[in-house]
């Protein structure tokens, strides 16, 4: 079937963890020629002031508690607009192809025969551990990063996180403060040990921005004495010399 061609573009632009100067220079790009963003609650209000002034501004954010716009409602929205001939930016914080719903917006676009791209943008991940000063993975030590969720599509089961607890893993969990205590039981479970370090970086790259350090064995207590919430980044990293030392001394090291 073929549809009729159409002057209308959709591009899923990656936001950035918060920052404005963050953002890359494709992004700015996109932005500054759209005719209609469609942006959440992550997307910061200054890189919505970098739009055209006449541009539409519709938010499609997910809170909590509530989905006023479920994403069958966002496709079909990015669509109509494009079709219109329009030029449409769908703001996503962070990467759009990383937890962004990216790949049910380009079904939506190449069904209806529109023109659409992704603009990557620097992932949470990335950002919160520039902003500590801590590498995502350090020679010698880990030599595989992992970047998971906390919480699923509902209905699918968890990941299987026993997979990860392998010494010489630098983990970033997403979205799983309040799964918390389960990948604290499923990484322990599988063997990794207690002490393994965790840095929880919460609103990286915004004035907001918050850093707490605990151990594995600590970390659901830990979240709950520091009330911490989302949006949060959890680094747990399982050191190759941590299991070096335990191999060598047969014990178990406390948190």
């Amino acid at each position: 079937m073929t549809h009729p061609k159409t002057t209308g573009h959709i591009a899923l632009v990656g936001a950035g963890p918060g920052a404005r100067d963050l953002l890359t220079l494709r992004a700015l790009e996109r932005i500054r020629a759209a005719d209609v963003l469609l942006y959440d609650r992550l997307v910061d209000p200054e890189i919505m002031e970098l739009a055209p002034s006449g541009a539409e501004r519709i938010y499609v954010g997910k809170d909590v508690g509530a989905c006023k716009w479920p994403q069958g409602r966002i496709d079909r929205l990015i669509v109509a607009k494009a079709k219109l001939g329009l030029r449409v930016v769908r703001l996503k914080s962070g990467d759009p192809s990383i937890f962004g719903r990216a790949c049910e917006e380009i079904a939506a676009a190449r069904a209806a025969g529109i023109e659409v791209e992704i603009v990557p943008g620097i992932t949470a991940a990335s950002a919160a551990a520039a902003s500590i000063g801590r590498p995502l993975t350090q020679r010698g030590e880990t030599d595989t990063f992992v970047i998971t969720t906390g919480t699923c599509k509902p209905g699918d089961a968890s990941p299987d996180r026993a997979r990860l607890a392998h010494p010489g893993t630098s983990m970033a969990f997403y979205m799983a403060v309040e799964r918390a205590a389960q990948v604290q039981a499923d990484l322990m479970g599988a063997g990794a040990p207690a002490a393994c370090p965790v840095e929880i970086v919460t609103r990286a790259s915004t004035p907001e921005e918050r850093h707490v350090a605990t151990t594995l064995g600590a970390l659901s207590d830990t979240i709950i004495a520091e009330g911490i919430a989302n949006p949060a980044i959890l680094f747990i990293r399982y050191p190759k010399s941590l299991a070096r030392a335990l191999a060598g001394t047969g014990a178990v090291i406390a948190a």
